[in-house]
C-alpha cells in the first residue's frame, strides 16, 4: 500500500526566506544565548565584591533578567523554527487523499 500519493500535475514553488532563515537558526539560538551569559561573566568578573544587600539584590536581579532574556530568545526561536518547517512544507509536493464519500452519498466506483 502506498502510503504517499503524489499528484501529477503539481507546481512545486521556489525556495524563499524559510531556508535562509532554517540554515542561519542554530548561529541565532547560540548567539542570543552566548552573548547574555558573556555580559553576565563580565559584569561578575569585573564588578568587586559585593558587601551591601543592595548590591547583591541588583546583582541577583539582573542575572535573573539575563536568563529571562535568554529563555525569550529560546521560546522566540522555536516559534521561528515552527514557522519556517509550516512553510516548507506547504511550498512541498502535493499528495492526494484517500477518496472519503459523505454519509448518506453512494461511491461513485
Amino acid at each position: 500500500m502506498n502510503w504517499f500519493n503524489r499528484l501529477p500535475v503539481q507546481r512545486r514553488a521556489a525556495a524563499g526566506l524559510e531556508w535562509q532563515l532554517w540554515r542561519r537558526l542554530p548561529a541565532i539560538l547560540a548567539w542570543g544565548t552566548a552573548l547574555p551569559g558573556l555580559l553576565a561573566a563580565a559584569l561578575w568578573w569585573s564588578a568587586p565584591e559585593l558587601t551591601s544587600t543592595a548590591a547583591e539584590r541588583g546583582a541577583q536581579t539582573l542575572l535573573y533578567t539575563l536568563v529571562g532574556v535568554v529563555v525569550l530568545h529560546w521560546t522566540l526561536v522555536f516559534t521561528l523554527a515552527i514557522g519556517c518547517a509550516v512553510v516548507m512544507v506547504m511550498k512541498g509536493p502535493a499528495y492526494v487523499a484517500d477518496a472519503y464519500p459523505p454519509p448518506g452519498r453512494e461511491p461513485l466506483a
